[in-house]
């Protein structure tokens, strides 16, 4: 789904710009709202980080197609929409930038695709399903599918209206919606079963970590003289504590650098869905060569490294480092404006 240079003309690529801009400007300050506790921000920048991971992971979808994670459901559900978009969104940065991954020309229009769209379309669909499923933890699971699955497909329709207002090629939009919406479907479920089985294991282990199901638990009330009143907390052992923060972040730190360190070699080497929509239908007649072309991490190998395992193994480490140290930066600078905001001088102003 990553758009490269040429795909799209100059006005449509700057119109797109200016919504990812206004996008990123809104989630800035939303998400302020939602990195509320003290390790909100490494946990934020580690989702960046395994989605970056998981991208690179493509799978097999039909005959010579592929597909990868998007991450913008996964992203919303696991630490809040606003800072969802925030998230996919340094995830494309660091692959346009530094791996040659999706034009920079480009750079609004697959923020605006894949990280706007994706999350805000998953995520209203994702409270939308919690608002009529039984409040329970295998409700998050089923409604993260559910978004998860929809929400690949909704990009792939947004695309294709980006193409319409500015494809640089004379392909019927008719023939562009079948391709990329049929093939999108299949991808969209590769995307949901990564974004159930990841949103189920957190919340196995932490569900008070998982945004989309904050406010399951209502606390038990009791009936005293007539009246309603909130029963006593009880306290928890320390056999039954949860999972501290720090293990989880480790632990999803490990898993990232393992699945884009070793497991991405075994990655299917087929075009993902819009490679293969854009070859077989005349879409990249126009492309242009990427712009960080000569980046040392271009196409996620390190140049001058010859052998393809390490050069590749080494490029998703580093990816993967780069991501987490970049996105942990973002949302620590968000949450240190939003304690400025709430400070003692300033409610005094």
């Amino acid at each position: 789904m990553h758009v490269p240079d040429g795909f799209i003309d100059a006005p449509t690529s700057a119109v797109t710009a200016v919504v990812a801009a206004g996008a990123l400007a809104v989630s800035l300050r939303g998400a302020r709202r939602e990195l509320g506790g003290e390790k909100a921000a490494p946990l934020a920048g580690l989702v960046a980080a395994f989605i970056f991971a998981v991208q690179m992971l493509n799978f097999p979808v039909a005959a010579g197609t592929s597909g990868h994670l998007l991450g913008g459901a996964l992203a919303a559900i696991l630490v809040g929409p606003y800072t969802g978009v925030l998230c996919v969104s340094v995830v494309l940065l660091m692959q346009g930038v530094l791996f040659a991954d999706g034009g920079l020309t480009a750079l609004g229009v697959n923020i605006t695709d894949m990280a706007l769209v994706t999350t805000v379309v998953s995520y209203a669909l994702f409270r939308g399903l919690l608002a009529v499923l039984p409040r329970g933890r295998r409700s998050v699971t089923v409604a993260s599918f559910v978004a998860a699955l929809v929400s690949v497909p909704a990009a792939a329709c947004a695309f294709t209206l980006i193409y319409a207002a500015g494809g640089t090629t004379d392909v019927p939009i008719g023939k562009v919606a079948t391709a990329m919406i049929g093939v999108h479907v299949l991808i969209g479920v590769g995307e949901a079963v990564i974004t159930a089985l990841t949103v189920g294991a957190v919340i196995a282990v932490r569900p008070d970590l998982v945004h989309g199901a904050r406010g399951l638990r209502q606390r038990l009330r009791l009936r005293v003289d007539g009246e309603l009143v909130d029963a006593p907390a009880v306290p928890v052992s320390p056999a039954a504590a949860p999972v501290s923060r720090r293990k989880v972040w480790v632990t999803g730190l490990v898993a990232s650098l393992v699945l884009a360190g070793f497991v991405s070699f075994y990655a299917s080497a087929n075009p993902d869905g819009l490679e293969k929509v854009a070859h077989d239908k005349g879409i990249d007649t126009k492309a242009k060569e990427h712009a960080a072309a000569g980046s040392p991490l271009a196409d996620y190998g390190v140049k001058d490294v010859s052998d393809a395992r390490l050069s590749g193994g080494l490029a998703g480490v580093i990816g993967v480092g780069v991501t987490v140290a970049a996105g942990s930066a973002v949302f620590w600078a968000v949450r240190r404006r939003r304690d400025a905001d709430v400070s003692p001088a300033n409610h005094g102003l």
